[in-house]
């Protein structure tokens, strides 16, 4: 059979395929965008306040351990422990560095049991805590056969080792959590070679671990974070303290979702439990697991992937409260959730109905159960029927916790959906602290870690939340390993994979005027009438102002930084005019003001667009001349940015020595082509060989002597024109076309009748606010030698030099407050949104435009440019209009 295949048939495959696409992403996820939290700032690396950073002479620093009482914080890596100065980790202390390698016959065993010799096949440390008053205990994979020792701290130095199979996951990629706690060990992860999820109580004896049959309580478990909760203290029933796992395992509930193959859980098991007498020998009696429940019910967006969590502990260990962070399943979507539950939800649920294997499927268990509750500790009932430990308890009831470890009751988050939604992030890590604000009240900072070495910190606002700022913490993208927090030195601790940082809790000096510090709405900072300040390192706060709930009360000086720039510009009438307004605050609009009445700058009609980071004046007429005031609003508050002084200037007369007859009109050619090559021309006036009154025949090979000159000019012309072209050719040919634009310089020449003389350099700069880059952008600068312009469909490659630009004689400079189509010197660091204007126009990279408002204004530019393509050139241009 013969198939016939249109032409356009992979195009239009194509489009449908990306329609498709579009509606999987705006399916679930297009109402939600709109709750995505935006940071108020973003700091990049070099911007940094306060920092300090360490790095060995190894990778991979994925163990912390804070002692903010000694001041130490320890630090494993691969292959080497460390002992940093919690005041400054940059100086390592005397002897404070242990390197704990592989032998090189362990790893040779590695390789042969065909693991990766560039990532597996070394000791990744992956336990380290505190075991008495003078000892660490820590633990390595050792190129896949683990191995523990025990650290003296004060030589820190080893002092003994011992088997660590039973403690530690071979593979130094698998989910890992644990702790000590009153000289007991507590594990869990995936530890041998058959990755069968477990867990353990190490040691003292007896050992206990998790049950395989006939029922399995873990299915291909990932754990990510543990916790102990002293349930027991100021108990009324005589409870037990809690130790809490979480984790992401496979699903096998009948539910409406589970259409997912995995699910987030948190496991429970009594610290008191020793194990059953003939029954669950050695294994737990009291393990129970139940839900997470992170999801947006209105949408039907489930958030199943656990990836971290941090237990803050309340005045009362009811009071607790768990911030976890959530992933979805699909691998190709960055999008993460913060939810916040209760220590209280989660003891309901395992107070709550039990669910029974059946069919290979998680269902409701609506038999009857034993008359002592199964997996409950042991409390005051209990000793009441003498059974004073989990060996006394009933058979009947051990196999009933045996065959029933899930429970039906899920835990949802407090408020019933996330606290915080951010797309395009995979969160890692998180940490929470709790601060005391100037209104007294308590507020709880957030500090999560992404996938690529950025840190976010917002503060809690009752059932949502404001995120203060972004922090670029590592030069290369990785992920945050791990985070703690030092409330003594008032720093965080963050650790990646080529080193750790120390980052202070809050750099309140970033903030410059009263605004901007009340604005960032950070519990720890507060304006004291000269700078924004840390309100804990002042003992009589009344001075200082801070508002954590509006964001917006309290100063009185209204612009942002003490002053308003203001400056004039001049343009020709019919020109394009620029008028930047560079905003710090990607939460901030701009409103424009022109002679003192607001600007609505999207009609068709108004001769000018609007913005992220400037106004455009498109056409400029009188009208368009007077008083032009940016404002940042913010919080319902306009601060004034800076102000432009614009006059309109009419266009000048033509020459009245500009023949207009065609035989006047070569004459004058040649006499303009002869006075531009000449080295003494000094006026348009007067050509340099005026034409001679003579007879007939001498005006007859006068002409003919003139034309021929001028074939010859003209044939000069194209032969030059011919090999420019063949030149660019040859660049548009060789250039990659997958390289950034780097620059591309153009030389034009004034002609002799142009009034003023304005040369300007069009560059691409960084287009994320506060120098993050996600696509190019324009901007422009006065330069006295050339005219520099960036294709914006050429490309020349970053690893070659750009082509020298011809010389060309110096230009009177222009005065230093007024500029040729108000291009002025002092540019802002940051364009995000603007991407063209009358000069030129980049083709859009950033994926992040979006909005019908900057489609709009980019259509409307292109419509002027394609409009003024075929219009006819002035015979005296002005330079604005190049």
């Amino acid at each position: 059979m013969l198939v016939m295949t249109h032409p356009k048939l992979p195009a239009i495959t194509l489009m449908l395929l990306c329609s498709s696409a579009s509606v999987l992403w705006g399916f679930p996820f297009g109402p939600v965008l709109d709750l995505d939290v935006i940071p108020r700032t973003t700091v990049p690396f070099n911007g940094l306040l306060g920092c300090n950073h360490f790095h060995g002479q190894t990778v991979n620093y994925s163990t912390l351990l804070l002692e903010d009482g000694s001041g130490v914080l320890y630090v494993g890596a691969r292959e080497a422990l460390y002992a940093l100065d919690t005041a400054n980790i940059s100086a390592i202390r005397n002897n404070s560095s242990i390197d704990w390698a592989a032998s090189a016959e362990q790893k040779k065993q590695c390789l042969s049991k065909g693991r990766d010799d560039e990532t597996e096949c070394y000791n990744y440390v992956r336990f380290l805590d505190r075991y008495n008053e003078t000892h660490l205990y820590t633990c390595g994979t050792h190129a896949f056969r683990p191995r523990c020792a025990y650290i003296d701290v004060e030589r820190f130095s080893f002092v003994r080792f011992e088997e660590g199979k039973e403690k530690c996951p071979y593979d130094p990629f698998k989910g890992y959590t644990g702790f000590i706690v009153d000289s007991e060990m507590y594990s869990a992860s995936q530890y041998d070679f058959r990755s069968s999820p477990d867990i353990r109580r190490n040691f003292p004896f007896p050992n206990l671990r998790t049950e395989e049959a006939p029922t399995k309580w873990l299915l291909e478990a990932d754990f990510v974070g543990s916790a102990l909760l002293r349930e027991s203290i100021n108990s009324s029933i005589g409870d037990d303290d809690k130790v809490y796992f979480f984790f992401t395992e496979r699903n096998l509930e009948q539910k409406p979702y589970s259409s997912q193959t995995r699910v987030a859980r948190v496991a429970r098991v009594c610290k008191g439990d020793i194990g059953g007498q003939r029954t669950l020998q050695r294994k737990w009696t009291s393990f129970l697991k139940a839900r997470l429940v992170c999801s947006f019910p209105e949408y039907e967006l489930q958030f199943n992937i656990l990836h971290g969590v941090y237990v803050l502990e309340g005045p009362n260990v009811q009071d607790s409260l768990i911030f976890a962070i959530f992933g979805l399943e699909w691998k190709n979507v960055k999008t993460s959730a913060v939810c916040q539950y209760s220590i209280r939800d989660v003891q309901a649920a395992f107070d709550g109905p039990y669910m029974e294997l059946q069919d290979s499927k998680w269902r409701e268990y609506t038999g009857k159960s034993p008359g002592l509750r199964p997996g409950s500790c042991i409390t005051d009932q209990h000793r009441a029927q003498l059974i004073n430990s989990s060996r006394d308890l009933p058979d009947n009831v051990l196999m009933f916790v045996r065959r029933h470890p899930l429970m039906a009751r899920e835990i949802q988050p407090i408020g019933g959906r996330p606290l915080l939604f951010k797309k395009n992030a995979d969160y890692t890590n998180i940490a929470v602290h709790k601060v005391t604000a100037l209104d007294g009240n308590t507020y709880n900072m957030i500090f999560t870690g992404t996938d690529d070495g950025w840190m976010h910190k917002a503060v809690q606002l009752g059932d949502r939340v404001h995120m203060i700022e972004e922090l670029q913490l590592f030069k290369e993208s990785q992920p945050i390993n791990n985070m703690v927090i030092s409330y003594k030195q008032k720093s965080i601790y963050v650790s990646a994979a080529s080193g750790v940082v120390q980052v202070p809790l809050s750099s309140c000096m970033r903030y410059t005027s009263c605004y901007s510090c009340v604005f960032a709405r950070d519990p720890l900072c507060g304006w004291d009438g000269r700078q924004c300040v840390d309100i804990s390192t002042y003992p009589v706060r009344s001075n200082l102002t801070q508002d954590i709930q509006m964001g917006s009360r309290g100063c009185d000086n209204i612009t942002e930084d003490g002053f308003v720039t203001h400056r004039t510009r001049s343009v020709m009438v019919g020109h394009d005019l620029l008028l930047l307004c560079e905003l710090r605050s990607n939460l901030a609009v701009p409103h424009w003001t022109l002679n003192g009445e607001e600007m609505q700058g999207y009609a068709v009609d108004t001769g000018y667009r609007i913005g992220t980071d400037g106004l455009l004046i498109i056409g400029a007429q009188t009208r368009h001349g007077g008083h032009y005031s940016c404002y940042a609003v913010e919080n319902n508050v306009w601060i004034p940015i800076c102000s432009y002084m614009v006059r309109v200037q009419p266009v000048p007369p033509p020459s009245p020595h500009l023949p207009t007859d065609p035989t006047a009109l070569a004459e004058r050619f040649f006499t303009t082509s002869t006075l531009s090559i000449s080295p003494s021309s000094e006026s348009n006036e007067q050509p340099l060989y005026p034409l001679p009154s003579r007879p007939e025949f001498h005006t007859n090979l006068h002409m003919e002597a003139m034309y021929i000159s001028m074939v010859a000019v003209l044939g000069g012309l194209c032969l030059v024109l011919t090999v420019v072209l063949l030149y660019v050719s040859f660049c548009a040919h060789s250039a990659p076309s997958h390289r950034k634009y780097t620059q591309q310089e153009l030389s034009i020449t004034p002609t002799t009748e142009r009034k003023q003389s304005s040369h300007v350099e069009l560059k691409t700069i960084s287009s994320h606010c506060n120098g993050r880059t996600d696509g190019l952008y324009a901007a422009a600068s006065t330069d006295e030698e050339f005219l520099q312009i960036i294709s914006g469909d050429g490309q020349v490659s970053p690893n070659k030099e750009p082509p020298p630009a011809p010389p060309l004689p110096m230009p009177p400079p222009l005065p230093a407050t007024e500029y040729a189509n108000g291009l002025s010197a002092s540019l802002p660091t940051v364009l995000r949104k603007i991407n063209g204007n009358s000069y030129m126009l980049l083709s859009q990279m950033d994926s992040d435009m979006t909005s019908p408002l900057y489609h709009s204004f980019t259509e409307e530019l292109n419509r002027i440019l394609e409009k003024r393509k075929h219009t006819q050139l002035d015979m005296q241009p002005d330079e604005s209009s190049v």
